[in-house]
């Protein structure tokens, strides 16, 4: 259990209301309804062309029954999704492993229909037409490799190592180190032995603090206990400090703080505590997204520009907020860096810089981490999975 340690000194300054019972939830009927419908037209239409693919390039009947099968299991993915907030079943955790990772597969599959049509394409109209047959099954091949790979990629969890500067470091942090731990999707795919192996990961880098960026819980309420219960067996000098992602907010929050607190995770609601000079600001995922909540919530917690301070906020937004003040170091995940190419491009469109890796906004540095698990399709390709460690120095004058 982490319990500070004497010398170390916390205090903590006007903690916002952590509207535990405000936040909605983002499943409703309606919401499910139309993310189902749209989801769902998208993997048929994806499963539709691959087959249609298959027919042609490799001379295939053109319409036979086994064709519907992968876009059956595609679809699977929506309800097995919706499901596994309501049950905690074995073998729904195993169809939610096989649908999810078919997911990932008909991802690369399509990309690999389509090049076979603009490779034939261009070799039609350069008059050296290519043998149908290897077109498909040399672009559907890398299709499979990049599936295999994707899915050990995403099991072997790295270490990236960081140093950063900040202003009036106090000497006692001078060559410290603490972790970022962000994105674990604890769930059905990701559950007590994932976390352990985090966790050993942990112990063997011996950080000061470590700090979660959100993302502990996949989503579903079930079981939330039993997923955290590794954490009872790590402890840190200076504490493990958690706040909020997205997923954490799918239900009302209370259920999923009050798992993390009986592990002895310090929730940050909103607040600021002191470790030694270094000031820790937690705020959760809806406050964070909410420009006025966020800097109504850092302007009350009074923020010491003489002193170095870090946010802990799940998504890399509203940064030029942060910055204004007084913020150091902000530390935050959400992105996965895309997780699954070409969607890293998608992300690293819609985040820029900030998509991944450290950064800097002004006076600001901002570390965005593509996280330790994955969601949805259990794949990385482009991306890793990874804990962070920050190595502190002062920032030189």
């Amino acid at each position: 259990m982490t319990v500070p340690l004497p010398h170390v000194e916390e205090e903590k300054a006007m903690p916002m209301d952590s509207k535990q019972s405000t936040v909605p939830s983002d499943f409703t009927a309606r919401r499910i309804a139309v993310f189902g419908s749209i989801v769902s037209t998208i993997l048929l239409s994806a499963n539709a062309l691959v087959c249609a693919t298959w027919s042609y390039f490799f001379e295939l009947p053109g319409w036979i029954g086994w064709q519907a099968l992968p876009g059956v299991v595609a679809v699977a993915f929506i309800p097995t999704t919706i499901l596994r907030f309501r049950s905690n079943h074995p073998a729904l955790r195993i169809v939610y492993a096989i649908t999810s990772s078919w997911v990932g597969a008909l991802n690369f599959a399509f990309f690999a229909a389509v090049a076979c049509w603009i490779v034939e394409t261009v070799a039609w109209t350069s008059a050296f037409p290519l043998p149908r047959f290897w077109i498909a099954t040399v672009l559907f091949g890398v299709a499979l490799v990049a599936t295999v790979y994707g899915l050990i990629n995403a099991s072997w969890l790295r270490v990236s190592r960081i140093k950063v500067q900040l202003p009036n470091l106090p000497e006692v942090w001078q060559g410290r180190t603490a972790a970022l731990v962000t994105d674990l999707h604890l769930g059905p795919l990701s559950g007590q032995a994932f976390l352990r192996r985090v966790i050993a990961r942990l112990r063997f880098l011996k950080p000061e603090a470590v700090f979660i960026s959100g993302d502990m819980f996949d989503g579903p309420t079930i079981g939330l206990d039993q997923l955290v219960t590794p954490w009872r067996e790590f402890s840190t000098p200076r504490g493990i400090f958690y706040v909020t992602g997205n997923h954490d907010e799918f239900a009302e929050r209370s259920i999923y703080l009050d798992a993390v607190r009986r592990v002895g995770i310090q929730v940050l609601n909103n607040e600021k505590v002191s470790l030694d000079g270094l000031q820790i600001v937690g705020v959760h995922d809806s406050e964070a997204e909410n420009p006025a909540e966020l800097r109504d919530i850092l302007r009350q917690v009074r923020i010491d520009r003489q002193h170095p301070s870090i946010l802990l906020a799940h998504r890399p937004v509203n940064l030029p907020i942060a910055e204004e003040e007084g913020i150091s170091l902000q530390l935050s995940g959400h992105t996965h860096r895309g997780q699954i190419w070409p969607w890293n491009l998608l992300v690293s469109r819609i985040y820029g810089r900030f998509s991944y890796g450290l950064s800097r906004l002004g006076k600001m540095l901002v570390y965005t981490s593509s996280g330790a698990g994955t969601w949805g399709p259990p794949l990385r390709v482009g991306t890793k999975s990874e804990i962070v460690l920050i190595q502190f120095d002062k920032e030189k004058a």
